[in-house]
């Protein structure tokens, strides 16, 4: 601040010319707020899958070559309010947010968007280019142009149902230009282990050996609220094949992480993933989404 303008005393100043400037303070306040960021939302139709509404943060004055962080939302199929918790975040970091919704009515159920709509309700192979998951490299491109964004990789996060989709991303599409993985307190997991049937293992899965090698040196990060251990929570799947993952969502975490690290050390492949606890967080993505800033823009 001016030391010449802290210096000046409203005493000094006539009432007019403190009326102009409570609304020259109030007017660069509203500016300030407004000029933070610009909260956009579209409509996506340039895929093979039904058309998705995808909710963008984009801080204004923001550099075409500043990352660009996927979210995922959550089993409320939620992206709004998803964005507007990870606004603030995308402005002090200065990053493009991109949220898309897989919206209950098209893509029905757990198997449509958590699971990555690769197989339907009849358990029959659904073409790849209708996958949930196929989704998201043509938006990524779509943003790119939309935007003029230069960034050539991008950083995918998911909570809860949308920690799910993530943990599975890594394995069917390790080819996406995803630079990072954060997966947060997921319900239940797809181990990484062809002796369990899918969609808890890879029997039966649409995962070949190849893509688990690929997907096994993915950079991912496991990341688990150390205080979601509530085996009773409403939202927690107990299905006897969960429930062999462990009692709660902490427990579970740990457990494909292990199982994960066994089988990359069976491949023989480089294990690029690490677990990491967020102290005093429960199953609660404001809690999770600032921990996860570190293991997505790195550096």
């Amino acid at each position: 601040m001016n030391p010449r303008l802290r210096s000046v005393s409203a005493g000094s100043l006539g009432p007019l010319h403190l009326l102009a400037g409570f609304s020259l303070a109030v007017s660069l306040l509203f500016w300030a707020d407004s000029a933070a960021a610009a909260k956009i939302q579209f409509k996506f139709d340039a895929w093979a899958g039904p058309v998705i509404r995808v909710f963008v943060t984009r801080p204004v004055g923001i550099a075409p070559d500043r990352p660009v962080v996927f979210v995922m939302h959550g089993v409320n199929r939620n992206a709004d309010d998803y964005r507007d918790q990870w606004h603030d975040l995308a402005v002090e970091y200065d990053f493009y947010l991109v949220v898309p919704e897989f919206s209950q009515r098209k893509f029905p159920g757990p198997g449509g968007y958590n699971l990555g709509n690769v197989f339907d309700a009849d358990g029959k192979a659904v073409y790849e280019a209708n996958w949930s998951f196929s989704a998201i490299e043509p938006i990524f491109d779509d943003i790119r142009r939309r935007f003029s964004i230069e960034t050539e990789r991008y950083s995918l996060y998911g909570h809860s149902a949308g920690s799910q989709f993530v943990h599975r991303f890594a394995f069917h599409v390790p080819q996406a230009r995803v630079s990072r993985i954060v997966s947060a307190n997921a319900g239940w997991y797809m181990m990484s282990d062809y002796e369990i049937d899918y969609p808890y293992g890879l029997r039966g899965s649409a995962v070949t050996r190849e893509k688990l090698r690929e997907g096994l040196q993915s950079p991912v990060t496991i990341l688990l609220g150390d205080l979601d251990t509530d085996p009773e929570h409403p939202n927690l799947r107990r299905t006897p094949e969960a429930m062999r993952q462990g009692q709660h969502r902490y427990e579970r975490g740990h457990q494909f992480y292990r199982i994960a690290q066994a089988f990359a050390a069976q491949l023989d492949v480089p294990f690029n993933w690490q677990l990491v606890t967020v102290p005093g967080a429960d199953h609660d993505n404001r809690l999770m989404a600032p921990a996860a800033i570190p293991y997505l823009l790195g550096d």
